[in-house]
């Protein structure tokens, strides 16, 4: 008996039913049997699941004789369904990535409930995801399961079948099936929720609910939507047939004209001509199923009133006001901005007039997104070998906590902000300023840049449309003309800096100031920063920091760390960190064992406090080298990845460690020890020689003493390689792994 039995029903998906049954073929977990119906689909939908079966055997076809509607489908699976747990899928969605096990690991954690409530995403068609609104309601929280009384809340979340797993025997016991015609899932959702005396959630997104432009039910107009109050006839008829379940009327009432209001405002369900006759019998269905309850806030009040009287114009009248509302306030806000934009402009102008100030210095990073990079390290040493010059530091409200006390905030956008621009002698930073920044005589201009260039940057891009997206080049070189001076870590980045970003500045080969503290940190220190990342006394920790994808737009994970980490055994964790243009987080990070680092301030705080860095054509790479501490490249995209981004020289011919190409080898990299191997030392020593020339832990001052403190430039002479000494990883005994090597990896 299989733990899963995935029903899927299929009518005139052609388009997408590949994707949906290759989302649950793919998955890790195989304990599953996949029940695809063929609801007499008049497309190519039955040859393709007849495809699918024939290559995997866990894949059963059931052909029906007619069309009998999506409700009657799903019956069909259902009567054939022998795992312990049963789980729909519609044939245009997929489920995410690892997804059954997440599923299966719940269930038994939580004694194996009656049903299982999980998180989805909605999928649209112009490749933007939205969350679930009401995803607070999975919080795992309180009893591992508990009885809908204690959660009343998860009615709100989306009625629907597809985010659930139910215990067939549950199912069966109780005589739960389909109804036929249109919204389903409503006369099947509530009952079984009321009924259920086991229930428990998973706080993780496990399907990406498709939004299709075309095609969709809920994007069809027709009189089929009428179908809806049958549904819900069904469902206060199981109400009234169980009268333990009396109690949940009022508010499956109060779901009820929420729905029809849904229903009734959606602009592509009903025809214009019927939208009268719907809220008419929108209004016979609330005189016969009224029941007091819990009073809802004035603005729901006010429509489900309105839905009772059956008012259809005066519901859409309402619903234009309000509408008109939004767009007068938007209307407003805009000119507001608009005013509020100019009189700063004007601000700014009249400040540029005035003379500078002498030992004023203005600082941020990464578009205002807080203190950190080289920006940070060299303010930090203009403080503590200039404390003449006052530092001021820009950056968004939600990150003025990681500002240093001894510096001043400013929020972009305000009328100090332009102050400082104006007349601020020093201005640093790793990206640009705003564009409309006028550099005035005497202002000096310091960007620092933010990491080796692997990847391809400024001109290079040119020809690359999905890498230079909406870029200006023009404004791109106008704001490089504003530099002063740009640091450079070493050779490789002076001759592409000077080449990509062609202006009048000076290069600075100093090494990169945040760099510095590899060497300056202290085991103290290392200890520290592991113990407040809960990282475990001999456990590896890997710092997982890839790259982003100009070619994706979902930047998911290339590796599953979930599966890395069962493989592995419990003497690994994994740190993940995201590109700070990705908004990606790992799936299941609720393990001790896999934590998402994304937030953290400081990704140089990640780097001492790890073991190993694995990575792909990520610039922290060459910034991590001078830890002298083992790095991985994973580079199993690397085609994709040059035909679209570019790099300056292949890393897999000249790496700093050992290099995978796939999840298996990867894998097999940890287990057999090579990733700490003298292979692997060898080409990292290679790789420090030539990229870390200059990062010996003085570079913020030799940045300070010729920039700010005007001493003469000179040509830095590092400390030798062999002489430096970086914070070192903790000693650590050799964790066993539980690994078995892949086939393809022996």
């Amino acid at each position: 008996m299989p733990r899963f039995s995935v029903i899927i029903p299929v009518y005139e998906v052609q388009a997408y039913l590949h994707e949906c049954l290759e989302s649950v073929l793919e998955q890790p977990f195989t304990d599953f049997e996949l029940i695809a119906v063929d609801d007499c689909s008049p497309d190519a939908s039955g040859t393709i699941v007849d495809e699918f079966a024939a290559r995997d055997p866990r894949v059963r076809v059931v052909h029906l004789a007619e069309n009998v509607g999506l409700g009657r489908a799903r019956n069909a699976g259902l009567e054939r369904a022998t795992g312990d747990y049963v789980i729909f899928l519609d044939s245009d969605d997929s489920l995410a990535p690892d997804a059954l096990r997440a599923i299966s690991d719940r269930l038994k954690n939580t004694g194996g409930p009656d049903v299982l409530v999980y998180d989805y995403v909605r999928s649209y068609w112009t490749g933007d995801t939205a969350p679930n609104p009401v995803t607070a309601h999975l919080a795992e929280r309180g009893p591992a399961s508990f009885s809908l009384d204690d959660r009343p809340g998860l009615l709100r979340v989306l009625h629907v079948v597809w985010n659930k797993a139910y215990r067939r025997e549950f199912l069966e016991r109780a005589g739960f099936t389909f109804a036929p015609g249109y919204y389903e899932d409503v006369s099947w959702t509530y009952p079984v929720l009321v009924t259920a005396e086991s229930i428990a959630v998973l706080d993780r997104v496990c399907v990406r609910y498709r939004q299709r432009r075309k095609g969709a039910i809920t994007c069809s107009p027709g009189q089929r939507h009428f179908e809806i109050f049958g549904q819900y006839d069904r469902v206060f008829a199981y109400l009234t047939a169980h009268p333990e379940t009396a109690r949940w009327r009022p508010l499956v009432f109060r779901r009820m004209i929420d729905h029809f209001s849904t229903v009734f405002t959606a602009p592509d369900r009903l025809p214009r001509r019927s939208r009268a006759a719907f809220l008419r019998r929108a209004r016979t269905y609330c005189r016969r199923y009224h029941c007091p309850g819990a009073t809802p806030r004035i603005r729901t009040r006010v429509r489900h009133g309105l839905v009772r009287l059956g008012a259809h114009r005066s519901y859409r009248a309402l619903h234009s006001a309000r509408a008109l509302q939004r767009r007068v306030h938007r209307a407003a806000s805009a000119t507001h901005r608009a005013v509020r934009a100019a009189m700063l402009q004007l601000h700014y102008r009249v400040q540029r007039l005035l003379p500078l100030r002498e030992h004023d210095a203005v600082f941020s990073a990464y578009w205002g997104r807080g203190y950190g990079c080289n920006p940070a390290a060299v303010e930090a040493k203009v403080r503590e070998l200039a404390p003449h010059i006052r530092t001021a530091w820009i950056a968004d409200p939600a990150h003025h906590h990681t500002v240093p006390p001894g510096t001043r905030r400013l929020t972009p956008g305000t009328a100090a902000y332009w102050t400082a621009l104006a007349r601020s002698k020093y201005l640093v930073n790793n990206v640009n300023f705003d564009r409309r920044l006028v550099k005035g005589r005497g202002q000096v201009f310091l960007q620092t840049q933010h990491g080796t260039p692997l990847k391809r940057m400024g001109l290079d891009l040119v020809h690359r449309p999905s890498a230079v997206g909406d870029t200006d080049v023009r404004r791109m070189l106008a704001n490089c003309d504003k530099w002063d001076y740009v640091l450079s870590a070493n050779r490789h980045s002076t001759l592409v800096w000077e080449r990509v970003y062609p202006a009048g500045y000076t290069t600075l080969e100093y090494g990169y100031p945040r760099n510095d503290v590899y060497q300056s940190a202290t085991a103290k220190d290392v200890a520290r920063l592991r113990e407040s990342l809960g990282i475990p006394r001999d456990s590896v920790a890997i710092l997982y920091a890839p790259t982003h994808r100009d070619y994706h737009r979902d930047q998911r994970h290339a590796v599953d760390l979930e599966r890395m980490l069962r493989a592995l055994g419990p003497g690994f964790m994994v740190l993940t960190r995201a590109h700070h243009l990705s908004s990606a987080v790992p799936v299941g990070a609720d393990s001790s064992r896999l934590v998402d680092v994304s937030d953290h301030p400081s990704v140089e705080s990640l780097c001492l406090a790890s073991d190993v860095l694995v990575t792909d054509y990520s610039s922290l790479m060459f910034d991590y080298a001078n830890l002298d501490r083992p790095i991985v490249v994973y580079a199993d995209d690397r085609e994709a990845y040059e035909a679209t981004r570019g790099t300056y020289f292949d890393v897999r011919d000249f790496p700093p460690g050992a290099v995978a190409t796939g999840e298996n080898e990867l894998i097999d990299i940890f287990a057999t020890g090579e990733w700490h191997g003298p292979r692997s030392a060898r080409l990292r020593a290679a790789f420090r020689e030539r990229f870390c020339p200059h990062d010996d832990g003085g570079a913020a001052e030799r940045v300070v003493r010729h920039v700010l403190l005007g001493e003469p430039a000179v040509r830095p002479r590092a400390v030798p390689l062999e002489e430096r000494r970086p914070a070192a990883a903790p000693p650590r005994h050799e964790p066993e792994s539980s690994v078995t090597l892949p086939t393809s990896a022996v």
